[in-house]
């Protein structure tokens, strides 16, 4: 049994696929059956050690980032994005996988289309609560369509719905459970002092990160900060702060990663009351199987749609507070958090709520529907 993934370009595309392939493994060894082999397709993969670890074949492929419909197509775009289609044309045919799995993004339009061509069955998982343009297309011809968010439904066609699944957000096992035992001591931070976990992406948050940074000589007077600054602005974000606390008597309670490995972010979630953090739904997802109250900051409408709808949908499940960056200032951001830390009734309440969105165990859902068709789809022996 062969089985392609495919999707990526950033973390909230590519360890759903991990997560997904870890349901396999488990479901493989319960059931004693041959683990299938896995290939991931696309350009370079965010993490390759997860890869390895995995043992999931990488294959290259071209992708150039589709224009929104109000700009004129990117000539450099359009031809990466044509040479990867028959460069996965012949890929896909070489392999000849059983299913294509895919969890969309612009990485993933390639390898579709090829699957598409070459008539092999093709799954798709999106997590928006407004599914992205690669995975409306992809719906008119795949198997199932796993979604996560409650809203996403109503944007596929009306003859396809009955293949969508509502499977819940897909959760790296390593982070799924958060961990408190020793989670102060491994982060170096104040036990008797409330946690506020500043969540970047992969990226960062720079607005985000330049907000916080004002406020940190206030905000570590009563709380513990751990902010995940982002690869490329934690040099500068260490620096900020080494400034802004250098005669503050708690500068202990402050610490800055770049990002944040599966055990680092295991034990912080073990031991935080509150998450600051943007909207990207992998990030929402993994708040919710923690269920930690937070406050999001969608990145503005006109860089991403998707960010926004994701953040008013889980506001409207009351597991969230949203500020839209717009309306973020110093004074905004912490008297929402001080509110918040104040108010221990509400957090539970929005701990409940998150916890409800959550629905956990979505990656091991979407391997049993992975397994099925590409059992029906193996040859005869």
């Amino acid at each position: 049994m062969k089985i392609v993934l495919t999707g990526g370009g950033t973390g909230g595309h590519f360890y759903p696929l991990i997560a997904v392939v870890q349901g396999i493994e488990s479901i493989c060894k319960e059931r004693h059956l041959l683990e299938p082999q896995y290939f991931y397709m696309g350009p370079e993969p965010f993490d390759r050690g997860a890869l390895a670890e995995h043992d999931i074949e990488y294959r290259a492929s071209a992708a150039g980032k589709l224009a929104r419909e109000t700009r004129i197509p990117n000539p450099i775009n359009f031809i990466k994005t044509w040479s990867g289609i028959m460069q996965c044309f012949f890929t896909l045919f070489s392999i000849y996988p059983d299913v294509v799995f895919s969890s969309g993004g612009y990485a993933a339009f390639p390898t579709l289309v090829a699957a598409r061509l070459l008539h092999i069955p093709v799954i798709i998982y999106d997590a928006d609560a407004k599914p992205g343009r690669v995975s409306l297309y992809a719906a008119k011809f795949a198997r199932w369509i796993a979604v996560a968010h409650p809203d996403a439904a109503s944007a596929f066609p009306e003859k396809r719905r009955d293949r969508i699944a509502r499977t819940g957000h897909p959760i790296r096992m390593e982070i799924e459970d958060p961990a408190t035992e020793g989670a102060h001591e491994f982060l170096k931070l104040d036990p008797d002092a409330q946690t506020l976990f500043i969540m970047g992406g992969s990226q960062g948050a720079k607005a985000i990160n330049e907000i916080v940074l004002d406020t940190l000589p206030i905000l570590v007077e009563s709380y513990n900060v751990v902010h995940q600054a982002g690869s490329k602005n934690v040099e500068e974000a260490v620096s900020i702060a080494n400034v802004v606390l250098r005669d503050s008597p708690k500068r202990d309670h402050y610490r800055s990663f770049g990002l944040l490995n599966a055990l680092a972010l295991k034990m912080t979630a073990g031991i935080t009351s509150l998450i600051i953090a943007r909207a990207g739904s992998g990030t929402i997802f993994e708040i919710a199987s923690w269920g930690i109250p937070s406050i999001l900051i969608p990145i503005p409408e006109d860089v991403s749609h998707d960010q926004t709808e994701n953040a008013f949908s889980y506001a409207r499940a009351g597991a969230a507070l949203v500020i839209e960056q717009k309306n973020l200032t110093p004074h905004v951001l912490l008297a929402e958090i001080q509110r918040l830390m104040e108010d221990e009734p509400t957090r539970k309440r929005m701990s409940a709520a998150a916890k409800a969105f959550a629905r956990p165990g979505a990656g091991r859902k979407i391997a049993e529907i992975i397994l099925e068709v590409a059992v029906s789809h193996e040859p005869a022996v």
